[in-house]
């Protein structure tokens, strides 16, 4: 039953004269907006939002999953089972498609930084993956399917979700029109493999063509099929640090400069898949095929993803000439990534090539390796500080498709919608998180006008300049340091404001 307010209830009283009291009355008047006011700024009160979410990625994942909690309603589309890009094979939500690493977990890194910031904030993301970990070193890796099947399983348990397997074909679609006006919000976190129809929709209403560019994935093999005569087990450095032989989170082919010559130019001689005559083809730095590292130099390949610093073969007691890593990539390591050999060879090439390298002499392919195309948009020049579309208010973006590159950093613009949604709905202007921070670095990239705007992953490049003379060794050290003592007080003004 709703309680009747005490003001209302001085009011119904017949023997109160309001003339001789009015001073009384506002008093209350008074009293009661101040607390409705900091009840708003504590997060207690709010106007529950109605949002439609489109694409059941990690942005896309994280994004409703976060807003659910906080007790907006939200529609999720998802276009698989009935559609899929090249790159998807899993009916999962949040399908890692590339690597199963998530990289560096060291707060010393810039993405191991935001992952302990994301983790402060109550990531799901960040929660399902640690929960999936795999060995890697330094590194977070997980296992794909338990990671995408953990995080399909929240979204379908959460009650606020209402999952739809529906392929959303334009910003005009008629599923997302009771998702526009007052309290509500279209988020397309559609990844950059979205449908031809929704990015030829997106790119008529931003009157420019997309930016784009390639991405390779490297292939996974069985663990059977290795040849342990050759292959070890050893982490980089790990017998200068009291590890014992056999022990080690990845698996290691060796190459004496001999086997490594051959397998060098059989990469440059191999037949590659090629791109459409009409596109230029263009690759992400950090996601760069082997074959094209190696076109580079001799040498690439051994100072880059092949190079053996760190590693005794035990056979020989020496260093090898180059060295292949191999990663699990499931908890039950039946089968293992090629690490830094994403490609675009065709598969019957990768079958020959690949089986060059000593102790994959009879590899088998659980998957080849293959390339996409990835769409991004020029973020300074079509995005609001808020994500959303300055030639359509209302739309928003989330994930890869705004110009951030990486699962965590795609996860992370998804976690920032979410909380600036919710906060603007909680009655909260929510600043942007400080620039010295991983999380606020990234975001301002967004908002950075470049002559040729590019993705970035987190790093420490995208924040402030240290402002003092430091020793190389010492610098990542210091941003971190910065970073923590700078996100320390906003995550404590979130927290304050209910929205942490």
């Amino acid at each position: 039953m709703q309680k009747s307010s005490p003001i209302m209830a001085i009011f119904k009283d017949n023997n109160f004269d309001i003339k001789n009291n009015m001073l009384l009355i506002i008093a209350l008047i008074l009293a009661r907006s101040l607390f409705f006011l900091h009840s708003a700024r504590r997060g207690e009160y709010m106007q529950k939002l109605s949002i439609a979410v489109v694409g059941g990625g990690l942005a896309g994942c994280e994004c409703a999953l976060r807003l659910a909690r906080s007790g907006h309603t939200v529609e999720l589309f998802e276009q698989k089972p009935l559609f899929r890009s090249p790159a998807h094979v899993s009916d999962h939500l949040a399908e890692l498609v590339c690597s199963n690493s998530l990289r560096s977990d060291e707060p010393t890194s810039g993405v191991g930084l935001l992952k302990a910031e994301m983790r402060a904030l109550g990531s799901q993301f960040m929660e399902a993956a640690d929960a999936c970990r795999v060995p890697a070193g330094k590194a977070l890796a997980v296992d794909r399917e338990a990671f995408a099947r953990s995080m399909s399983e929240r979204v379908e348990a959460e009650a606020n979700i209402r999952l739809v397997r529906q392929q959303v074909q334009s910003l005009d679609d008629a599923a997302l029109e009771p998702f526009k006006g007052e309290g509500r919000a279209v988020i397309v976190a559609a990844g950059p493999m979205a449908s031809d129809g929704l990015s030829a929709s997106l790119a008529g209403a931003l009157g420019e063509k997309h930016c784009y560019f390639y991405d390779a994935i490297a292939p996974i093999i069985w663990t059977h099929s290795l040849n342990m005569d050759i292959v070890f087990r050893a982490s980089r450095y790990g017998q200068e640090n009291g590890e014992a032989e056999g022990e080690g989170d990845y698996l290691n082919c060796p190459m004496s400069r001999e086997e490594y010559e051959v397998f060098y130019q059989a990469l440059l001689d191999a037949q590659k898949v090629a791109a459409h005559e009409f596109e230029q083809e263009k690759h992400f730095e950090g996601c760069m095929p082997v074959e094209t590292l190696a076109e580079r130099g001799h040498r690439t390949l051994t100072f880059g993803p092949l190079k053996p610093v760190g590693f005794v073969d035990p056979r020989t007691g020496r260093r090898p000439w180059a060295i292949l890593q191999l990663r699990a990539e499931n908890a039950n390591s039946d089968t293992c990534n090629l690490v830094g050999c994403q490609t675009k060879l065709t598969q019957g090439e990768q079958a020959r090539v690949f089986r060059l390298v000593p102790g994959l002499e009879k590899a088998e392919f659980a998957r080849f390796g293959s390339m996409h195309r990835n769409t991004y948009v020029n973020a300074p020049h079509v995005l609001d500080a808020d994500l959303s579309l300055k030639a359509r208010p209302g739309i928003y973006l989330a994930g890869q498709i705004t110009g951030v590159e990486g699962y965590v950093e795609s996860a992370a613009s998804g976690l920032w919608l979410a909380l600036l949604l919710d906060a603007r709905a909680r009655g909260i202007d929510l600043e942007r998180p400080p620039a010295e921070s991983a999380f606020g670095a990234l975001l301002g990239h967004l908002q950075t006008p470049a002559k040729r705007f590019q993705p970035s992953n987190a790093h420490f490049g995208l924040m402030p300049d240290l402002g003092e003379r430091a020793r190389k060794k010492d610098r990542k050290a210091l941003y971190s340091a910065r970073a923590q003592e700078a996100f320390a007080p906003w995550l404590h003004e979130l927290k304050t404001a209910g929205l942490a």
